[in-house]
């Protein structure tokens, strides 16, 4: 096998992940403001626990929040204080900087375990639709997905080499995984490796892995934060692992109900523009394991496309019998599914065949032409969709399908090739590129003004850079979390009858300025400004 470093061409791969993986995950950070609700509270939570110099104890608005671990926390911290200061792009930064380090631990794999596949495997997982959306997203999943990634990699280079710096990294990362979000990393890794050993009957691999100076690591690494905020907040067990874990995997707790069959579309979409690679790729591998039976999977080396399946499902089936669904939940599936991708191109590749042969079949290349076509019209359509949550199609609509209908016909005519199975990563790397642009350029200034508190915060620090108080009256809590991170201060709500005493600002519905006086008689209620783009009005309240 060869080592890292041996290939001149090393060099010019670091750059091209360089150049590609810093516009795919940094590129646009902080062109939209924080969305949805975990966003804003997660940012914040960082903030506070930043404020008070405190390592442990998360909270949200001053009381005790512990929901989540602390990892992103930690990290976010980091990214405020050496950015200078809290903003979107910061409060987003771990999460980007996490989908690099997963692409480097990618590279380096192959690079030893796989030579030859390692530019495919690193940029085709980089450019996964959820692998770039989440690494856009202040949240715990791709935190979660990298270290769990990292760790199930790391597992396999020890099982194919028996070095066992490899299991010493699996057990850190695996910490770092429970660090990020729980149990859920090591329960999804001992399932994992126990059917894989189990289909590949080599029981021995069992204990070998249970390495007893690997688990202190692990324990060093997990278990002080967790003693320390379980001592310091007796009711973090209760919290944390019976609600936040339990609960929410047995019972709807949080109004997450999604049918069974949920994460197939969503897989499928979290995997474009590979998902018809993906498709062939998995039933080929299924039949070729199916067909030949132990033979398939006879070596360690030969066992790779086995461990991929075997990693891709178990998350999409463990999340799917939960009874709450959130679309992030498989993320830790999207890089097996890629690798599963790059290591069927590289089979095709490597398979003893004259030029002919390897041509990809016309229908192939129609089929994966129109899904990238698909994914530019999407993006440039994005902007449009994000105003009416409708497609209207109008005069951009129509020069966005013309535009995907050019690169449906030439990423084709080039798969159509006889170099189209070499050509195939380059021209899909090109669209997802656009797209990534045109969602940038044109979305995300939408996106921002229909589905971000930052332009409200805006209009309200424009009236005064002052911390005046902020009241909402009947605004959903999207709305309200943001509100609370951007202006850094809790708000009351008219609903819950938390009317604050002296002069504040209220947000509010448009045009209910005569409802909100009869909520305050007595007081002057003026008109401020309006947000049209989210339907809402400003009003000022005074004693």
């Amino acid at each position: 096998m060869n080592e890292p470093g041996t290939n001149p061409g090393t060099r010019t791969d670091v750059l091209l992940l360089v150049a590609f993986c810093g516009f795919l995950f940094f590129y646009g950070l902080g062109a939209f403001g924080l969305l949805g609700a975990d966003e804003p509270r997660y940012a914040q939570v960082a903030r506070e626990m930043l404020d008070r110099s405190d390592w442990v104890t998360p909270t949200l608005q001053g009381k005790v929040w512990l929901e989540k671990p602390v990892l992103y926390y930690w990290q976010a911290m980091v990214s405020f204080r050496v950015g200078r200061g809290v903003s979107d792009q910061a409060a987003r930064l771990p999460a980007a900087f996490d989908a690099a380090m997963l692409i480097a631990a990618i590279y380096f794999f192959l690079r030893r375990f796989r030579p030859g596949s390692e530019l495919d495997g690193t940029l085709i997982t980089a450019s996964c639709a959820g692998m770039i959306g989440f690494a856009h997203a202040a949240a715990t999943d791709m935190p979660l997905t990298a270290a769990f990634a990292i760790a199930l990699l790391a597992w396999f280079a020890w099982y194919e080499s028996s070095r066992r710096i490899y299991l010493a990294a699996f057990y850190i990362a695996l910490a770092l995984g429970t660090l990020a979000k729980g149990p859920v990393a090591p329960a999804l890794a001992a399932v994992i490796i126990f059917l894989f050993v189990a289909v590949k009957r080599d029981w021995r691999a069992i204990p070998r892995t249970l390495w007893v100076p690997g688990i202190v690591l692990y324990l060093a690494v997990m278990l002080p934060w967790y003693i320390v905020v379980q001592l310091r907040n007796p009711e973090f067990f209760r919290v944390f692992i019976l609600e936040h874990n339990l609960a929410r995997f047995s019972q709807d707790v949080y109004h997450h109900r999604q049918p069974f069959w949920f994460y197939l579309p969503v897989f499928l979409l979290a995997m474009m523009p590979w998902t018809l690679v993906l498709t062939v790729a998995v039933v080929e591998r299924a039949r070729l394991i199916w067909s030949e039976g132990k033979q398939a999977f006879a070596s360690a080396e030969e066992s790779w496309p086995l461990f991929l399946l075997i990693w891709m499902s178990v998350p999409i089936l463990f999340f799917s019998a939960s009874q709450s669904k959130l679309p992030g939940y498989i993320l830790p599936a999207v890089p097996a599914a890629a690798l599963l991708v790059a290591e069927y191109l590289d089979a095709r590749r490597r398979e003893p065949r004259s030029g002919d042969d390897k041509r990809l079949s016309p229908l192939f290349a129609a089929a994966h032409g129109v899904l990238c076509g698909v994914l530019v019209f999407a993006a440039l359509s994005a902007a449009s969709i994000a105003i009416s949550h409708h497609l209207y199609w109008r005069t951009g609509t129509y020069v966005a399908a013309a535009i995907a209908a050019c690169f449906t016909l030439g990423i084709t005519a080039t798969l159509l090739s006889r170099a189209g199975l070499r050509l195939l990563r380059p021209v899909t790397m090109f669209a997802v590129v656009v797209s990534v642009a045109a969602i940038i350029r044109f979305a995300a200034p939408v996106v921002d003004a229909t589905q971000s508190a930052r332009p409200i915060a805006q209009s309200i620090q424009a009236f005064s850079h002052e911390p005046v108080p902020i009241a909402l009256d009947h605004i959903n809590r999207v709305q309200e979390y943001g509100l609370e991170f951007y202006l850094n201060r809790a708000t009351e709500k008219y609903e819950d009858r938390s009317v604050p005493a002296g002069a504040h600002v209220l947000v509010a519905a448009q045009g209910t300025q005569s409802q909100v006086a009869r909520l305050v008689p007595g007081r002057r209620v003026s008109y401020l400004t309006s947000i049209p783009a989210q339907k809402l009005d400003l009003y000022w309240v005074g004693k």
